[in-house]
């Protein structure tokens, strides 16, 4: 064992933290180890996209996870943490394409394979800097199994899911609307359009209807749309337009012969009851037109602009052709009125651009045969939520599912394995065809789309660990054990992953999914370039330190709850982690180093030092029990309060008359240098899921000659519990308090001598007269006894002990003010205890051991509230 090496006086982590990070995969501490047979925890990153550097929310998620890694590893699991990254289609062609036009480059100009070459480039420069934002934040992954959705691995996965759900008819090509961004060129899915409620206009134009001189009045939102009407509709039995039923209107500009059918599609209660059919611009109009066999004209095309089809507006940006519409309608007195309209309007997730509904020939999956197993596989518990409230979300997407459009009209991604040859025939194949499948047609065309990036996701928890090949990692590590991820992404990859884990394994992928909320600024408002109000990790890192960013997200993370981030948060993290710093060196300094954690006869323990370790085998259960329910809020919380309260504030003091010769014996202060030592390196060890790189430095200055990320959680033996020594050491941190605020409340300095008084009937009088000494010494008081307080002391009560406070020498008067506000209070208190144990429901509900909680507080409440009273 090393020797140990004092800590500097300054806590500042760049001192370390990348320093440890280099020691912890330099030991592969995080490549799962442990004796055959020990129970093994297996986790799959939510892989960050190639698009640049990773953001808070990513550094929430992996923090999160690696709490729940480290503590499952320290646990003596066999754990296991796959790290990698999604090359993200739409989203990393994108960046690279402003990228490009910052150089005045246009990809068109480059070509395909040369604008793949320059993604490629971009990926490994964004991989290299995305894993240094990871070890910095202190994931503890396992780097040797690295993984990419461009893989080969994962790229024959993918292919192979596609062959497969092709040949089952599950995979089909068609023509049908679908989103389409102008912007990125591409078809878009419905979870990736932004609806915003929009301040728009409703127009009104009326329509020549031929034998009927009323004509038809027609409301929509986009008049440029009109030009590729090829009917208009009405309701079947509707009493306002049934005189329309079977005749033929005539479009405005166009002149173009439009049928009018009955659909029960049509809204009565909307506008005049006569609506525009327009196939190629509309899906509920595309499936109309498939009912009443109407042809579809694409007015709108893939760049957002008018088409020959459009006439005279051909070329035209789609909204200037509206303007130009409008002002053609209203010159030939068609258009009849115009009303202010909110309402959605969907927009690109990606670039912002108001989506257009285009028709266009795509790919799809038939989802709801895959849907059924998973819906079953939640319904049963053998996939858990947390928190469960996202179960109703989950079932009502997932009952209601659509047809996914898998198809993008990208240049980087997974090429979708369909060959064409000229003759039309299609061969889709897991190798390239060197001829066609149907008629022997030598080379055949590679469809030139790529696939929806979420489609290679879904396969992530099974394809990371080299399916579709029987590997010995897939067989170890898959099912996977929990994920965790931001509730966003709930329908875009954790239902697709339990989907096709499902269906392509014939286990489920994960048991539990936690969906944690997303991280705001302080005013709780979503960060953004454009408010100025992103947060970038590696900034707080450098200005506050890794443990200090970890940790307070940790204590943020209540479930179903967004994040309120602010940096003062961080700075009183960074706080608490000083004091614990402080702390230490303290500890170091008053103990003997030639053991980290000594072994502790509980029985020979005075009263503080049972009370600290009771405390210290209460916080590891507390904490245990939290992560496990996904409490990462409040396991942080446990943490704070044992070091900042129990162990630093109240311990700490306590003991030092006894390390510095002033109360005790030798043979005690050995003792409690003992629990001193064994405490640090017990609440260290506990603290270091939290805060990894700060306890491992303290580790290694422990001498401990291993690193903390893989020594053992600590488990405090079942005999350290001593409630009543606790109960003693409150009382006497109160009673301590109380002398301290009697000082200040009269004026008088903080060294003034005050004489105390403790009524002989007092709750925990033998434990206070055994710590007497502790009592005198902390409390600098001038005298100390146990008997009825004299007449002209001023009384109180504080945790069931009666005092008797007065000053050695004459000095200020009671505050009669001060004792009001305190009567006041009091009363309010009482008031609430009451009510409380009033309430059926809260005895009902609350556990026996809160309700007895209650029920002392508001007898303690009472009785200084009688004492107080005489003393108005």
């Amino acid at each position: 064992m090393s020797a140990p090496t004092l800590l500097s006086k300054t806590f500042e982590p760049s001192d370390f933290e990348e320093r440890q990070s280099r020691r912890w995969e330099e030991a592969g501490a995080f490549r799962p180890a442990g004796p055959p047979g020990a129970p093994r925890f297996s986790v799959v990153i939510a892989p960050p996209n190639v698009t640049g550097k990773i953001h808070i929310g990513h550094a929430l998620e992996n923090t999160l996870v690696d709490a729940m890694v480290r503590w499952k590893r320290m646990k003596g699991f066999r754990t296991v943490w796959v790290p990698g990254f999604d090359h993200a289609g739409i989203a990393t062609q994108m960046v690279i394409e402003r990228a490009l036009a910052r150089e005045g480059v246009d990809r068109r100009e480059m070509g395909r394979e040369a604008f793949e070459a320059k993604a490629w480039e971009w990926t490994r420069e964004s991989k290299v800097a995305i894993a240094y934002q990871l070890r910095r934040i202190g994931c503890s992954f396992d780097w040797s199994r690295e993984r990419f959705t461009l893989d080969e691995g994962l790229s024959k996965a993918v292919r192979k899911v596609f062959v497969d759900l092709y040949r089952e008819g599950l995979i089909y090509r068609g023509r049908y609307v679908v989103n389409w961004c102008p912007r990125c060129g591409t078809a878009v899915s419905d979870l990736e359009v932004n609806h915003v409620e929009t301040d728009g206009k409703l127009y009104k134009i009326r329509y020549d209807v031929e034998g009927d001189p009323a004509g038809a009045i027609v409301a929509t939102t986009r008049p440029e749309t009109m030009l590729g009407d090829t009917a208009l509709a009405i309701a079947p039995g509707d009493p306002r337009t049934s005189r329309l039923s079977g005749k033929t209107a005539v479009l405005p500009l166009v002149d173009r012969r439009l049928p009018i059918v009955e659909d029960d599609f049509v809204d009565r209660e909307f506008g005049s009851g006569v609506v525009k059919i327009t196939p190629a611009h509309d899906a509920t109009d595309f499936a109309c037109a498939g009912r009443h066999d109407l042809p579809a004209v694409i007015v709108i095309g893939a760049n957002g602009c008018m088409t020959d089809s459009a006439g005279e507006f051909a070329g035209q940006d789609r909204f200037e052709a509206r303007t130009g519409v409008l002002e053609r309608l209203a010159a030939e007195g068609r258009l009849v009125g115009v009303e202010d309209y909110r309402h959605a309007v969907g927009h690109c997730q990606r670039c912002d651009t108001v989506v257009e509904p285009y028709l266009s020939t795509q790919w799809f999956v038939r989802v709801a045969s895959l849907a059924a197993p998973a819906i079953a596989a939640v319904e049963s518990g053998e996939i858990r939520f947390v928190p469960e409230m996202w179960t109703k979300t989950y079932f009502e997407w997932m009952r209601n599912i659509h047809d996914w459009c898998i198809s993008r009209q990208l240049w980087w991604g997974h090429r979708i394995p369909a060959f064409y040859c000229p003759d039309g025939h299609v061969t889709v194949a897991e190798q390239d065809p060197s001829a066609c499948a149907t008629c022997g047609a030598p080379a055949p065309r590679q469809d030139p789309d790529v696939l929806d990036t979420w489609f290679s996701s879904q396969l992530w928890p099974f394809s990371v660990f080299g399916w579709p090949e029987p590997t010995p990692d897939l067989a170890d590590f898959y099912p996977t054990d929990v994920l965790i991820s931001g509730f966003d992404i709930l329908f875009f990859w954790d239902a697709r992953m339990i989907m096709a884990g499902l269906r392509f394994t014939g286990r489920k992928p994960f048991s539990v999914l936690h969906l944690h909320g997303l991280v705001r600024d302080e005013k709780g408002e979503k960060m953004s370039k454009t408010r100025g109000n992103v947060i970038d990790p590696l900034d707080v890192i450098a200005e506050f330190g890794a443990d200090a960013v970890r940790f307070t997200l940790l204590s943020l993370a209540s479930p179903g709850r967004d994040l309120p981030l602010a940096r003062g948060r961080m700075a009183g993290s960074r706080a608490f982690l000083t004091k614990v710093w402080n702390a230490t060196r303290f500890v170091l300094a008053q103990t003997d180093a030639r053991e980290i954690a000594p072994e502790i006869r509980f029985s020979e323990c005075g009263i503080p030092d049972r009370a600290i370790l009771s405390q210290l085998a209460e916080t590891v259960e507390s904490v245990d029990r939290h992560l496990a329910d996904f409490r990462f809020d409040l396991a942080a919380a446990t943490v704070y309060d044992f070091l900042w309260r129990d162990f630093c504030d109240r311990h700490l003091e306590i003991v030092k008359p006894l390390m510095f010769g002033k109360t005790g014996t030798d043979a005690q202060r050995a003792i409690s240098r003992a629990v001193l030592r064994r405490v640090l390196a017990d609440v260290v060890a506990l603290l270091s899921p939290f805060a990894p790189f700060v306890t491992e430095e303290i580790w290694e200055k422990l001498g401990a000659g291993r690193l903390l990320s893989v020594s053992p959680f600590p488990e405090p033996p079942p005999e350290w519990r001593d409630a009543e020594a606790i109960e003693a050491v409150d009382a006497l941190a109160e009673v301590l308090t109380r002398v301290r605020n009697f000082r200040s409340e009269r004026g008088a300095g903080p060294s003034e001598p005050v004489s105390l008084s403790i009524a002989a009937e007092s709750a925990h009088r033998a434990a206070l007269e055994s710590l007497s000494p502790v009592l005198s010494a902390l409390g600098r008081l001038s005298s100390l006894e146990f008997a009825p307080p004299a007449a002209d002391s001023f009384r109180d009560v504080v945790a069931g002990v009666s005092l008797g406070l007065r000053f050695a020498r004459s000095a200020a008067a009671a505050d009669p003010g001060k004792i009001a506000r305190d009567l006041l209070m009091l009363d309010e208190e009482i008031r609430e205890l009451s009510a409380r144990l009033n309430n059926p429901d809260y005895l009902h509900k609350a556990p026996a051991a809160v309700v007895e909680k209650v029920r002392q507080r508001l007898f303690d409440m009472e009785k200084r509230r009688a004492v107080l009273g005489t003393a108005v």
